[in-house]
């Protein structure tokens, strides 16, 4: 099968790890897989040589409404350009303006189009003109997917149309999986651990305050937070208020981050909203027990509360300071918990997650050969 897939880049981020792994493992899989991004540069992420990585340089600055207006009727027109040239039997394109403008380039030709969404639309706010566009164009594509049924069920809502719900890849190596086995219970220093993007959606400040309440508690734990952002300075600073001081490290941006996750102790994940929550899944998946808010959406598709993890109510930062004082202080519960939270290797595997694609595939040309 050729397959096309469409994004704005692949720099870190969610669903630009998704779909890296994605053309990764179909092109190993024996399809031509060609990956199109809006800008250039030295992607974030590995891609197999096996798939076709075009750059085509669309993005460009808009100082006023009518440049606006021309840069994105210049991305469109090449987009289709590129898109038709691959000559792919299927084209799936990734979050929000990115699939409004898939769908459009590609009106008229005879690709079947899927749009995949990571993110719940009322927690992540796309703009007016947008919005509207995303409601006109989401009819004209062949399917919809997204990563949790919270988030499908916000789509319909909005757009009325069914769609398909398919999680990521797990991208944890072999050699990290289920090998958190709380070697540490009888040692002088614990890590809790938290990983992410340092922006408002990861909630690393109510982590910060959470924390900073039963630090006292804990003199033997650290606090480490692995990612970079913006909000950065602001945290550090946070810290130093609460009188955290050594106790919080920033670790900044890791290439690697699995063998700090296997040996931490206990993770924590503080976002106020998700798409689906893939640190949460990979820490997990090294057999790391976890608290996590409750929040819209993905949490709760991941952990079974008091099976492999703990949930506690969104962005309650004073449940979350409970839930992290109790199992800091309880080597055996975090034992009991983290060797079942490696069940998620199982839970989204890669041949699972890939045949789930399989069988919308063979859905789409059963359709389109129909037609």
């Amino acid at each position: 099968m050729r397959m096309t897939l469409v994004i704005s880049s692949l720099r870190r981020g969610g669903a630009e790890r998704i779909m890296s792994q994605l053309a990764n493992s179909w092109a190993l899989r024996g399809h031509q897989v060609t990956a199109l991004t809006f800008d250039h540069g030295q992607p974030g992420y590995d891609v197999h040589s096996a798939v076709d990585l075009q750059q085509l340089r669309l993005e460009a600055e808009s100082k006023n409404t009518l440049q606006a207006l021309s840069n994105n009727l210049h991305t469109i027109l090449e987009l289709r350009r590129a898109v038709h040239k691959s000559k792919p039997d299927i084209v799936i394109s990734f979050m929000d303006r990115v699939n409004v403008v898939t769908l459009i380039a590609t009106r008229g030709l005879a690709y079947p189009v899927i749009v995949y969404e990571l993110v719940d639309p009322s927690r992540h706010d796309i703009g007016w003109t947008w919005r509207n566009l995303r409601k006109l164009t989401y009819p004209f594509a062949d399917a919809l997917v997204c990563l949790t049924e919270s988030t499908l069920a916000r789509f319909q809502s909005l757009i009325g149309r069914k769609g398909h719900v398919i999680p990521g890849l797990l991208p944890v190596p072999a050699q990290f999986m289920g090998r958190n086995e709380q070697p540490h219970a009888g040692a002088s220093s614990h890590t809790l651990i938290a990983m992410g993007r340092l922006e408002p959606q990861k909630g690393f400040d109510l982590l910060l305050d959470a924390f900073a309440r039963i630090a006292d508690r804990h003199p033997d734990w650290l606090l480490q937070i692995l990612g970079q952002g913006p909000l950065r300075s602001g945290l550090e600073a946070q810290a130093l208020r609460l009188n955290l001081g050594k106790r919080v490290q920033f670790t900044g941006e890791v290439d690697d981050p699995f063998p700090l996750l296997c040996a931490a102790d206990l993770f924590a994940f503080s976002s106020r909203f998700e798409g689906f929550g893939m640190a949460l899944a990979e820490a997990m998946a090294c057999g790391l027990p976890a608290v996590s808010f409750d929040c819209p959406s993905g949490p709760r598709d991941i952990v079974r509360d008091g099976v492999d993890g703990i949930l506690v109510p969104p962005e309650d930062v004073a449940a979350l300071a409970v839930a992290l004082d109790r199992l800091m202080g309880d080597a055996q519960e975090r034992q009991r918990l983290g060797a079942r939270a490696s069940d998620v290797i199982t839970r989204f595997s890669r041949d699972s997650v890939l045949s789930l694609w399989e069988n919308l595939f063979n859905d789409l040309s059963t359709r389109h050969h129909g037609n």
